[in-house]
């Protein structure tokens, strides 16, 4: 048997205990700097509103651009049957108004890219200020229009704020909201874009589409106003320009009702702790300059990125296809086409409202459940519930009027249906699926191609009711999608609800397939188990007087 002397293994150990704990302090650095989880710890214990007032503030006055990204979306919905109508003042055809619906959605990768560049420029809140101005001018374009491509042009300039504008508000509202308000005040945006919808079927009503367009200026408009005015720049992002007296005075004005913490100011604090991930950050890119980019290029090729992306695409095809978006963008359209004989701008009142109220309950549902039972869920109350609706736009076609009101409620049900897993949680997952390494970018492409997909969707909706036949066989079609999603979910979904980055990532290198992904992952974790018993038993001191010494290390 072969002998080791007491300092050698000492020093071994000594080493392997060192260049663990290293290892450690990395990934949690790393973590934290993703997730942004440090940017507002270690300044108070507990939260109270009167504390986080200024921060609420500053979160929603920045998030509420949303409500005319809402306006943008809805208001295809309003306008289309009028330009349909027999003595419309500007008549457009069918493949002109599909046109008019889906061109928003054209140029929203092209505002996401701009938009992150202009953020590390000109800032997050100026960013969001310049955001506006494609948007006013599209709402004059439109109000203004005397021909469709007047209309298109206008609806292409909204559909570029669109992005421009919303996602500065989302990275500053991560930027400054604490970790256990960041995932609400986040929520707030989609929430009232959901309230702009509600605001844009309400006007649609009862007001001319022209008149709508110009009101619709008032929305984009008095969110810059209210940046000017009251909320300060991301404290971050003014660190990462050296401006760091701009830094402190930001953060004194959010956490001006903070108390003190011995002799140090929370905004102290906070400063302190920016200025060491900045360093932290700045390290990390030093590290990484020597792969440049054909090392994030070949970083797609590997499962932790090729897996991911591919997972997206298919779950964004999914989504998509099931008509989630073209019945929010074809509302009142819908409705007349099956033939319910209801007031269908009422009825899109109501799909707005259901939309919005169901918009928070999401937050709840998000944080209490796991993603792949709410998706599955989701999908089979959409399936059945376009399965129903279907057959009775079909028994209405034919004559038979006695249950004219259940594609109405089916609607309302499948848009409560969609909001629990299939129209939020896609968009959810663009960031934490991938690797640090490539999130940034792989974000923009899945954003990018969740965005041409839905062009893609809603450009179909006129093609598919030629092609099947009606409305009531367009349902079916989005009930069968719906069922391919169970499919999907179960087959590929992973569950990401409550697991790590690291964990994440681990998971693509050992896993595509979602099914029988646990016991591989026990089985993984007994091998390594295994693989840590062999080197401790080598390292076991010979000399029993030192075990304690040997636990410690």
């Amino acid at each position: 048997m072969q002998m080791y002397d007491s300092p050698t293994i000492y020093a071994h150990v000594e080493r392997e205990a060192s260049k663990n704990i290293e290892e450690n302090e990395r990934e949690c650095f790393k973590d934290a700097i993703v997730s942004s989880r440090s940017l507002n710890k270690g300044f108070t214990e507990t939260t109270t509103i009167r504390n986080a007032i200024p921060e609420i503030a500053a979160c929603i006055i920045a998030a509420t651009f949303h409500i005319s990204v809402g306006f943008s979306m809805a208001y295809s919905a309003i306008l289309i049957p009028h330009l349909e109508a027999a003595d419309a003042e500007l008549h457009a055809t069918q493949e002109e108004t599909s046109w008019i619906a889906s061109v928003v959605v054209v140029c929203t990768p092209v505002g996401a890219l701009m938009g992150g560049f202009l953020m590390e420029i000109l800032g997050r809140l100026r960013t969001l200020q310049i955001g506006v101005i494609p948007c006013v001018a599209g709402w004059i374009l439109i109000a203004l229009s005397t021909n469709i491509p007047m209309l298109l042009v206008g609806r292409l300039l909204t559909g570029l704020s669109t992005a421009l504008a919303t996602s500065p508000a989302i990275v500053y509202i991560t930027e400054v909201a604490r970790p256990e308000l960041r995932g609400s005040m986040i929520s707030f945006g989609p929430t009232l874009a959901s309230f702009g919808m509600v605001l844009s079927y309400v006007k649609g009503a009862y007001i001319h589409w022209r008149l709508v367009a110009w009101i619709s200026i008032i929305y984009a408009v008095v969110p810059i106003i209210l940046v000017e005015l009251f909320v300060p720049e991301s404290p971050v992002w003014l660190v990462s320009k050296g401006r760091t007296e701009d830094a402190k005075k930001s953060l004194e004005w959010l956490y001006k009702y903070e108390p003190k913490q011995g002799k140090v100011s929370a905004a102290e604090a906070q400063l302190t702790t920016i200025m060491k991930e900045k360093e932290i950050k700045l390290n990390e890119q030093r590290k990484s300059k020597h792969g440049g980019l054909s090392t994030k290029m070949r970083a797609f090729l590997k499962p932790t990125g090729w897996k991911p992306m591919t997972i997206l695409f298919l779950f964004f095809f999914f989504q998509q296809f099931s008509g989630i978006y073209i019945t929010l963008f074809y509302a009142v359209t819908w409705f007349q086409e099956v033939g319910a004989g209801v007031n269908e701008y009422l009825a899109s009142i109501l799909v707005g409202v259901t939309r919005f109220l169901c918009s928070m309950v999401n937050t709840w549902l998000l944080r209490r459940f796991r993603r792949r039972p709410l998706c599955i869920v989701s999908s089979l109350g959409m399936a059945a519930c376009m399965t129903v609706s279907g057959y009775f736009t079909l028994l209405i076609r034919d004559g038979d009027r006695s249950g004219y009101w259940v594609p109405v409620l089916c609607l309302l049900l499948y848009v409560c249906t969609s909001m629990v897993g299939m129209l939020t949680i896609p968009w959810t997952m663009t960031a934490e699926l991938f690797p640090t390494e490539i999130r940034g970018i792989a974000h923009s492409i899945s954003y990018s191609i969740a965005n041409m997909l839905m062009f893609a969707a809603l450009q179909s909706y006129r093609s598919l009711q030629s092609f099947l036949g009606g409305s009531y066989a367009v349902q079916w079609f989005f009930a069968g999608i719906s069922l391919g999603a169970v499919v999907f979910v179960w087959l590929l979904l992973p569950e990401t609800h409550g697991k790590k980055l690291s964990e994440i990532e681990e998971y693509f290198q050992n896993n595509f397939l979602a099914v029988g992904a646990k016991s591989e992952a026990r089985k993984q974790r007994a091998r390594r188990r295994n693989k840590r018993k062999g080197p401790t038993a080598l390292t076991q001191p010979l000399n029993p007087s030192h075990s304690k010494t040997m636990q410690n290390v």
